[in-house]
């Protein structure tokens, strides 16, 4: 069986369709994880100043309270 010439150009045609499709997913997915990991880190940051700012708070009023 023989496959013509044409045909293996729509094949080919189809798979960098394909691909490029991929490529924007892939792009779109990147950019979301890089978005969800810097929201993490401030919300990481966040708690680590609000523990510390609670700490200080605690200590300065226990201090002064004597």
């Amino acid at each position: 069986m023989q496959v013509e010439q044409s045909e293996l150009q729509q094949v080919l045609e189809s798979i960098r369709e394909v691909e490029g499709r991929l490529e924007t997913k892939i792009d779109t997915f990147n950019e979301k994880f890089d978005n969800y990991q810097k929201a993490t880190q401030w919300v990481v940051a966040l708690a680590f100043s609000l523990i510390g700012s609670a700490t200080v708070i605690t200590i300065i009023s226990s201090v002064f309270r004597r």
